[in-house]
């Protein structure tokens, strides 16, 4: 299985023309309709900031974004330009088209206060967690109610800008990031998903270097009336 490959890829769209232009602030979570054929960006704008993302159809939210399906279909753990994010139907849900960071995890998983408890301290438990920001987001922003969906359908996630290598051994590791301040990925949604987002609080692991940052979200309608740089 392919590990290791990074394909960086510049985008041309103009932030200027972008139809949502928002910042994220750390530790938070934030959801967002996208439509099929728009592009939607994530930017890490100050570096080492892990984006746990999720993915559902916005007409049928019982297809969402799967981690097994996106990598046994492509023989890749790690998604870059070119990566098709698939659901648990086996559709294509958004295609990379541009990446700067070139390296996004689908293993890690999310932080949750039990896995905090269990990886890290007892004392851990009451911290904010991105499980807690997904749950959160499903049953008080508006975009997610119509889903019909509580903690049970919650899958695995992409995280995006975060470093987890598999040693030979075949263990997981949590170590500093890839990413740069700046560094964006780009998708273009197949179908209408919903966007939810974990801009990641955690505090005991290298993915956001002890420090959690905002992350800047932009979207563009169809590239083919886009105005470029």
């Amino acid at each position: 299985m392919n590990t290791n490959t990074k394909r960086f890829a510049e985008s041309r769209l103009d932030p200027e023309v972008a139809v949502v232009d928002e910042i994220c602030a750390a530790g938070e979570p934030w959801t967002k309709l996208v439509t099929e054929g728009q592009v939607f960006r994530i930017v890490d704008l100050e570096g080492n900031q892990a984006v746990d993302t999720l993915f559902f159809n916005a007409s049928h939210a019982f297809e969402r974004y799967s981690a097994t399906d996106t990598i046994r279909r492509q023989k890749r753990l790690y998604l870059t330009t070119g990566s098709k994010l698939y659901s648990n139907f086996g559709n294509v849900m958004l295609t990379i088209v541009a990446d700067t960071c070139g390296r996004h995890d689908t293993l890690g998983g999310a932080c949750a206060a039990e896995s905090n408890t269990v990886r890290y301290a007892l004392e851990k438990f009451p911290m904010h967690s991105c499980r807690d920001n997904f749950l959160h987001a499903l049953t008080h922003e508006p975009v997610c109610e119509h889903l019909g969906i509580n903690k049970r359908d919650l899958p695995s996630n992409i995280n995006f800008f975060m470093n987890v290598p598999v040693s030979e051994e075949g263990s997981l590791e949590f170590v500093d990031g890839v990413s740069a301040p700046g560094k964006y990925v780009e998708m273009k949604a197949e179908m209408d998903v919903v966007v939810l987002i974990s801009n990641c609080p955690q505090l005991n692991n290298p993915c956001n270097a002890y420090n959690p940052t905002p992350i800047r979200l932009l979207i563009w309608d169809d590239p083919d009336d886009m105005t470029f740089d």
